[in-house]
Parts: structure tokens; sequence; C-alpha cells
């Protein structure tokens, strides 16, 4: 990441021995994205990502090669409503007929992402992989830290968790950390995301075709045995749904 905008925990080295694989990075004394209600600080977070997005996109294909990226193509798409189709066949809740729904629609998605600017991707840019934390947070109670960072000033946005790490388009990253957040404030964050220079122009039809892609990766991302912690839980099936007829698909 030494080509990426500062933030990231920095890299120290990495060793190798007959039983481990070491790796040494910072320690980023921070709070989770989303943890923070203040909206400004997931702007600014917005904001880092443009950046990053677009120091990246111009040595994509050196990126591509030197890090092994995960691509973000047709096949990649396809694969996602395919293992959500299948694992839909094992649940008794109704999902499947949902989800072969989307099937039929969901080459329109693949066609329109296939479509946009593509640049290096974090790849899960969700407020969980975001840290943020100030240079003078150190020794601080938790109610000074948060009275520090109210305004988003002098804010340290770290991202963490790059194993999945991929090329595609920037509006992936952009549609993971938006998620979850009401339209108005959506369309904030989205704003500062593309306030930044440099940032290929978009659509809102563009985010949210990207938004839907999110959902449906959430939906084949893990077999119908496997629950969710309380707090986690989110209506995937119902976002994913709502977001293709809003779209017309």
């Amino acid at each position: 990441l030494s080509e990426a905008p500062p933030g990231p925990p920095e890299f120290f080295g990495a060793a190798v021995d007959e039983a481990r694989h070491w790796l040494f990075v910072e320690w980023v004394e921070g709070r989770e994205l989303f943890q923070v209600g203040e909206r400004e600080l997931w702007e600014g977070a917005a904001r880092w990502l443009a950046r990053f997005h677009v120091a990246m996109a111009p040595e994509l294909d050196r990126h591509r090669q030197e890090e092994r990226l995960i691509e973000h193509d047709a096949g990649f798409y396809r694969d996602w409503i395919e293992r959500a189709e299948r694992f839909a066949t094992q649940r008794d809740d109704g999902s499947a007929q949902t989800i072969a729904w989307l099937r039929k629609r969901h080459e329109q998605v693949v066609e329109a992402l296939s479509s946009l600017p593509r640049t290096v991707l974090h790849g899960e840019f969700y407020a969980s992989n975001v840290l943020v934390t100030h240079p003078n947070c150190i020794n601080l109670t938790t109610q000074q830290v948060d009275k520090l960072m109210q305004f988003g000033e002098g804010v340290r946005v770290a991202s963490v968790d790059w194993e999945l790490a991929a090329a595609g388009p920037g509006l992936s990253d952009l549609a993971a950390l938006v998620s979850g957040w009401p339209a108005a404030d959506r369309d904030a964050i989205a704003a500062a995301y593309a306030g930044e220079p440099g940032v290929p122009s978009f659509s809102a039809r563009d985010l949210d075709l990207a938004r839907l892609q999110v959902a449906i990766q959430w939906l084949g991302w893990a077999p119908p045995s496997w629950v969710p912690p309380e707090g986690q839980r989110h209506d995937w099936l119902g976002e994913a749904a709502a977001l293709a007829e809003e779209l017309g698909l």
C-alpha cells in the first residue's frame, strides 16, 4: 500500500519458519467505524476510499500481477448468484423462489458492473473493517476520544483486513461502506466520495447496482447451517429484491 494515501496500518516485515508464517503490522489504536455515529467520519472514510481508488487505478495491470488481486469480473458476479441459489434450495423458507426471480434479472447487473471503470479494491470495505483514530487518542478516555473525533478533523482512516483485495469497479467498495444507511445519509456519503478529484462520474443507479451485487454476495456467503450473531443480522434477501424492483430489472 505504499502508493495508497496514508492511513492503513504500517507494514513492518514478514518472516517464515518451518512451522509458522509471521506478519508484523502496526497496532492501530482506533474505533471501528460502525461504532461511530457521526456521519462526518463516514464521509471522511468515503473521501479516503476515493483517493485510494484514484491513486491505484493508473497502474491496475501492474497491481494485478504483483498483488495477485481477485478479479471482480462477469464470472465472479455470476458465481455469487449461483451460490445464493444453491443455498436457497437447501432452505425451507421460501427464499428459493425470490432468488430464482433475482437470477433471471442478474445478467443486467453483471453487464452494468462490468462496464464501469476499474481500480484496486479493498474488497470488503465494510464499517467493521475501517478503524478511525486521531493522533492524540492515546491515554484519553472514550468520552474524550468521541469529542476529539466529533467533527472528523485530523482523523486517520485505517482500513484493515485486505486479504480479499481485488480489481473491479470502485463502487463495489462504496456500496459496502454505505450499506445499512438511510437514503439521505447514503447520498451524503456517496457525495463525499464523488467529490474527490479524479473520481469517475457515476449515477445513483450505478451505485444501486453495486449495492444489489453486495446483497447477493451476502446471500451466497455462507451455507444455511451458519447463523450470524444477533447484532450482525440483516435482511439481505429483502434488500436485494427491493433494489431489483426499484431498478426496474
